[in-house]
């Protein structure tokens, strides 16, 4: 066999075990990456859990601040008037 084709099988040979070896490397890169999302999954579930009752507190509470919003806008523009009507006497 010419020493051209013996070079050209070693080369081919090494680039299919750095090919691998690139290969199996991702491969425990992703198995890691899979594990660690696992468990943000598994943290994200319980958050949500542990954060179903507050989801009526919240709107009602929201319900109260909009009404407090609503009370405090109308509270600025009779401000707004009393500031603007001084102004002009």
């Amino acid at each position: 066999m010419p020493p051209a084709a013996i070079g050209t099988l070693v080369f081919a040979g090494l680039l299919v075990v750095a090919l691998a070896f690139t290969l199996i490397r991702v491969i425990l890169l992703l198995r890691r990456i899979l594990h660690t999302l696992g468990k943000v999954c598994f943290g994200v579930r319980a958050i949500a859990l542990r954060t179903e009752p507050i989801a009526p507190a919240v709107g009602a509470v929201n319900e109260d601040l909009a009404a407090v919003a609503d009370g405090l806008e109308n509270l600025a523009a009779e401000a707004a008037a009393d500031k603007a009507g001084a102004r002009v006497s």
